[in-house]
């Protein structure tokens, strides 16, 4: 089983008194087309108005259309859970309908343990892989991660079978399966000419959340590959073994949040407490009261006076932008790496019938760092951006952030109409570009570079990096800077003094 790429925030539930969808469905079969009249003693709402049982009386229209002259009979179970499904993919990304066993995968998830390959996914909607299944990311120590899976690539066939036309349950179903049976997975990865074939036997995954090491100088390395029921405690356990293996303390920390996904949100709040002496951590704002509140940490951190470096990068969405959000506006961190995913709104899982029809997951509010900062598409900018390019990359590879996602919150719709294409495609003379030619590709390349600097307008500076394939330069970086306090402090001061 897989993992879909949706960070959540659980919440205290709340039974909603409305008729249900698949109970319109049961009396429109029973009796037809269901009026305004009849919708009312089930919807009435002192903000529903006559249009509002207009539209409803018009699904109870369509409905019964279809299933009277379908060219076969439908199964009423599919078609409103499709209607659903629209409705809710109407709203945003991330608002979806959670069928019983998506629920229970959502739950198992959120413990840490669950069956499948190990991989985080999303339905690709855009570009010439619109409809395949996404690798957002390998979940460490998995069979897919151990296969070598990684972000970006694209699947689009399970077991001989094409994903095109299928929903993202569908392709998830597939890979699902008992422990000791393997898969085949097919998948198109950006850098290489063709096609790549793995066959990955399936496992109980038990998803370590936090990964920890002692670096050289006494610095400790932490990494967080989610926020699930376990993040806060494991990490601490990884913080004491780690000062208690160099001699009682640590000379300093990197916690890396890269590829990073995000979780659940007391995690994020107690993950940013232990590194924070009280104070605010995140706040909430939705369109009702409840949906609005200020997470407030506790007196005492564990590492009161070591320097921190928290690394990220666009894979880092939701509750890992809220730990580097927090510890950048508090000034207890630098921030290296690129921007994160910009993944700043809550959604709140509503058990339907106590959860015997499912669930949905539903945006209530947006995120909020401790100065008001909006998380939602606007990412987090790193203190240090640090892009990095391999051998023969001319650019660094560029990710899709919450803001390229289509129906994205805080995007304004003519937004893609601003968008200039980045790389247009010029034929070039075999003795070299026109002067026509010249004056677009300059341009182009001008355009980048404002580009870049607007996206990085409130960073310290920026460090563009070849890395060699088998190094982490990012974490090289971290260290160095770990290991000079002086020029440390000195950049956590100018940082302090930075207008986000």
């Amino acid at each position: 089983m897989t993992n879909k790429f949706r960070p959540l925030k659980t919440r205290s539930t709340r039974m909603s008194s409305r008729v249900s969808v698949s109970a319109m469905a049961a009396a429109m079969v029973a009796g037809g087309v269901l009026t305004a009249a009849a919708l009312t003693s089930g919807f009435a709402r002192p903000n529903f108005n006559a249009e509002t049982f207009q539209q409803l009386d018009l699904f109870g229209e369509v409905f019964e259309q279809v299933h009277e002259n379908y060219v076969s009979e439908p199964e009423d179970k599919v078609i409103i859970e499709g209607a659903i499904d629209g409705m809710l993919s109407s709203l945003d990304p991330h608002s979806s309908y959670l069928t019983v066993e998506d629920f229970d995968r959502m739950q198992e998830q959120t413990r840490g343990s669950f069956a499948g390959l190990g991989i985080q996914v999303s339905q690709e909607t855009e570009g010439a892989g619109r409809g395949l299944v996404k690798v957002i990311s390998p979940i460490d120590e998995t069979p897919a991660a151990r296969a070598g899976l990684q972000p970006g690539d694209l699947i689009y066939e399970i077991d001989g079978e094409s994903v095109f036309g299928m929903t993202l349950d569908e392709a998830i179903s597939l890979m699902k399966g008992p422990k000791g049976t393997a898969v085949d997975i097919k998948l198109i990865r950006e850098e290489e000419n063709e096609p790549l074939e793995f066959n990955i036997v399936r496992d109980i995954v038990t998803v370590s959340p936090v990964i920890s090491r002692l670096e050289e100088g006494g610095i400790g390395y932490v990494r967080l590959t989610g926020f699930t029921a376990q993040t806060e405690r494991k990490m601490r356990e990884a913080i004491r073994d780690l000062k208690e293996e160099n001699d009682g303390e640590l000379k300093g920390l990197v916690l890396d949040l890269r590829n990073n996904p995000g979780g659940l949100l007391d995690q994020a709040v107690g993950v940013s407490n232990a590194f924070l002496d009280g104070g605010e951590i995140v706040s909430t704002k939705g369109r009702r009261r409840k949906d609005s509140m200020r997470e407030v940490g506790e007196p005492g951190e564990m590492l009161a006076g070591v320097p921190i470096i928290v690394l990220v990068n666009a894979g880092s969405a939701s509750a890992s932008e809220i730990v580097a959000g927090a510890l950048q506006d508090r000034n207890r961190a630098l921030l290296l790496g690129t921007k994160s995913f910009g993944k700043g709104s809550v959604q709140t899982v509503l058990p339907l019938q106590n959860g015997m029809n499912g669930a949905l997951r539903l945006t209530t509010a947006r995120y909020y760092t401790p100065s008001g900062r909006s998380i939602q598409a606007q990412g987090i900018v790193p203190d240090i951006v640090m892009p990095i390019t391999r051998p023969g990359q001319e650019e660094p590879a560029q990710r899709r952030r919450e803001a390229d996602l289509r129906g994205a919150l805080d995007v304004p719709e003519d937004a893609a109409e601003d968008m200039v294409d980045a790389d247009p495609e010029v034929e070039e003379a075999p003795e070299g570009p026109t002067t026509a030619q010249q004056i677009l590709l300059d341009g182009q390349a001008s355009l980048k570079k404002k580009e870049r600097e607007k996206e990085n307008a409130t960073a310290l500076f920026v460090e563009p990096t070849e890395c060699p394939l088998e190094e982490d330069c990012q974490l090289n970086r971290a260290l160095e800077l770990l290991g000079d306090k002086p020029t440390y402090a000195q950049l956590l001061s100018d940082a302090s003094a930075i207008e986000r």
